[in-house]
């Protein structure tokens, strides 16, 4: 008997050990009203059977009175458990629903669809890995605006992973047409956002089709069931585990022998022994012990709350970041933020407010609201201020520096929120951008010569006489994307095929305008800027002698390559993006410009410590990773012959 029970509790605490261990996935519901969101996550945890036998006793009642599905159990009961929302048949505040399956942890927060609630989706799907966007799929009017408002904002907070659920397929008698072109409608909104993991799933939560079980009622949809996706999709390289941020939340100090600094590991690793370095103070020191409460560890990692003791007695407060020496972030009181504004009161710009960031609490001010975002057009507007749920770009200065990171760099360093004064209420939550502030930026772009008695001389040979010499029109075709992603291979590639077939061409490459032209620019955002504006002006000078620029850059800001565009003239400005997926453009550096700006020895480098903006539309894109460079070659010779640039 005693062996038995034995054996009973090394299953047991197998079983506990192994579930401890499970990931953990958090993703929300968002959409519109009424598209179905708490119905689906109740049928998603109906069908898996994770819903306990009283819980499910209780909704069986409760859909009597509160129902909103005639006679048969509201799924929906299950997370809308306040009471006006049993009497609205709406979800009001974000509901939390836990769960675990054989593959995974899961939390569930089913967020309102109302415009008013707008803010309550914001705060839900600040802490999301995943999101799955509902679109009721009888809704004759395409994307509806707070669909689209909630998709721009899970884009803004930096989820990358997210689910299109077209739902009640039910009663469109499961068309695929319709399916199609809610999926096309959806797409022309979401290209020109930030969503690296896009994926489109028919179901009815109702009826419980692909949610859990595939269902009989959509042979035609031969992808994953919502569960199979949630169960399988990958996030393991969505943690930040190279930049060590430790934020201090409290020093501890029981008594004369122990002084540790505690709080939760904002991103990277640290291990006893690693050097650190305190900021502001930028002492420097080495980790003693990592303490927990079930003991020493040898590593931890975000997201863990840890206690670090060190070496050396150094001054380290609560609101202080330790970091290591060579992988700093920024730490400045002038900021560029996106800015979502959650209060009924509008925003007040110069007003005092606080900005809490990490375990830092500011006061400070929004000193110019630049533009104001139309959630529908993406386009920018002019605007005074911002009223209730409105997305705006905002420049912030704070009383004193804070130590950050970009937001789509470092979730956790990178986010703030913005607290009335006088009434302690949250009114605005924000995003931080990696970027030096306009003010501060020498803009040459727009200046005149220094000299007033300076003027352009026209040349004596005319454009169409050119054009007739070589047989072509002039062009600056711009290769862009991360370091690794094959623009100088591809624009050497180029430049051979073109040149063999007679063209006047020539290529002009970042890397040699900077040992040369641009020799004395660093790789601030301000010298990067520079390093494109003079380029710009060399290839307009190649495309007034009537040749074909070919121009490998890196030009990770998109409004500096709308400039270039400018200066080069647009109806001769052709940009293709290259990319590839960040290992891959790792595996590919072979003169160790990562690694080195892994150290910190190169600032600013997009893809490890600076954003690269995407353009929303390209003239081409090609995905270096799955095609040859013949094959990029062959697609952008189609793209000149397309333009007329030669036949």
């Amino acid at each position: 008997m005693s062996h038995q029970s034995d054996l009973i509790a090394t299953d047991i605490d197998a079983y506990l050990v192994q579930h401890e261990t499970k990931e953990l996935l958090r993703l929300l519901t968002c959409g519109s009203v009424d598209d179905g969101k708490s119905t689906l996550i109740g049928r998603l945890m109906y069908d898996a059977k994770l819903i306990y036998e009283d819980t499910l006793k209780a909704i069986e009642r409760d859909s009597v009175q509160f129902g909103t599905t005639g006679d048969t159990f509201d799924l929906a009961l299950l997370t809308d458990g306040l009471k006006a929302e049993r009497e609205q048949g709406i979800t009001i505040d974000v509901a939390y629903r836990y769960f675990s399956t054989a593959k995974r942890k899961f939390i569930i927060a089913d967020t309102p669809g109302h415009v008013q609630y707008t803010r309550n989706m914001a705060t839900g799907a600040s802490t999301c890995d995943l999101a799955i966007i509902l679109i009721d799929a009888r809704e004759d009017h395409g994307v509806l605006e707070q669909t689209k408002r909630h998709t721009f904002i899970t884009s803004l907070l930096g989820i990358k992973h997210i689910v299109v659920a077209v739902n009640k397929m039910d009663l469109v008698d499961y068309s695929q047409e319709r399916f199609e072109e809610i999926r096309r409608d959806y797409m022309d909104f979401a290209v020109r956002l930030d969503l690296p993991d896009l994926h489109f799933i028919p179901m009815s939560a109702l009826v419980g089709d692909c949610v859990v079980d595939h269902g009989d009622n959509l042979p035609w949809y031969e992808g994953s069931t919502l569960m199979h996706f949630l169960e399988n999709v990958y996030i393991g390289s969505d943690r930040n585990l190279e930049d060590f941020r430790f934020p201090v939340q409290y020093v501890n100090r029981p008594h004369l022998d122990f002084r540790g600094f505690c709080g939760t590991i904002a991103s990277g690793m640290v291990r006893p022994g690693d050097e650190i370095m305190a900021l502001p103070s930028r002492k420097t020191s080495r980790v003693k012990s990592i303490v927990t409460f079930d003991g020493e560890l040898d590593e931890a990692f975000a997201p863990q709350a840890v206690t670090l003791t060190l070496e050396d007695e150094i001054d380290v407060s609560r609101g202080d970041m330790i970091v290591r020496p060579g992988n700093l972030p920024r730490v400045e009181q002038e900021l560029e933020a996106n800015l979502v504004w959650m209060a009924e009161d509008p925003l007040v710009p110069g007003k005092q407010y606080l900005f809490k960031q990490t375990t830092k609490m500011v006061p400070g001010t929004i000193r110019t609201l630049r533009y104001q975002i139309d959630v529908n057009t993406l386009h920018r507007k002019d605007s005074p201020t911002l009223g209730l749920n409105e997305i705006g770009r905002c420049h912030i200065s704070l009383n004193e520096p804070i130590m950050f990171d970009g937001y789509h760099r470092n979730r956790a360093t990178g986010a703030f929120i913005v607290i009335d004064r006088i009434t302690n209420v949250t009114v605005g939550a924000g995003m931080l951008i990696d970027r030096v502030t306009a003010e501060d930026q020498h803009d040459y772009w727009d200046e005149t010569a220094a000299g007033t008695h300076l003027h352009a001389e026209a040349s004596e040979v005319t454009a169409q006489q050119r054009a007739a010499r070589f047989g072509q029109q002039p062009v600056t075709l711009l290769l862009t994307g991360l370091a690794g992603a094959g623009k100088s291979t591809i624009a050497a590639a180029l430049e051979r095929r073109l040149f063999d077939e007679g063209r006047a061409v020539t290529v002009l490459d970042g890397q040699n305008m900077r040992i040369g032209i641009s020799r004395d620019l660093g790789f601030s955002a301000e010298d990067r800027s520079e390093n494109l504006r003079r380029s710009a002006e060399v290839a307009k000078l190649i495309n007034d002698a009537g040749l074909i620029c070919i121009a490998a850059f890196l030009a990770p800001n998109l409004d500096i390559r709308q400039r270039a565009a400018r200066v080069i003239g647009e109806d001769r400005f052709l940009e293709i993006h290259l990319t590839a997926p960040i290992e891959v453009c790792r595996q590919r550096d072979t003169e160790g410009m990562y690694a080195r700006a892994d150290s910190g020895e190169i600032p600013n480098f997009p893809g490890v410590s600076f954003d690269y903006e995407e353009s929303p539309k390209p003239d081409l894109r090609l995905e270096t990773d799955k095609l040859s460079v013949e094959e990029c070659v062959e697609q952008i010779v189609k793209l000149l012959k397309g333009n007329n640039v030669f036949r």
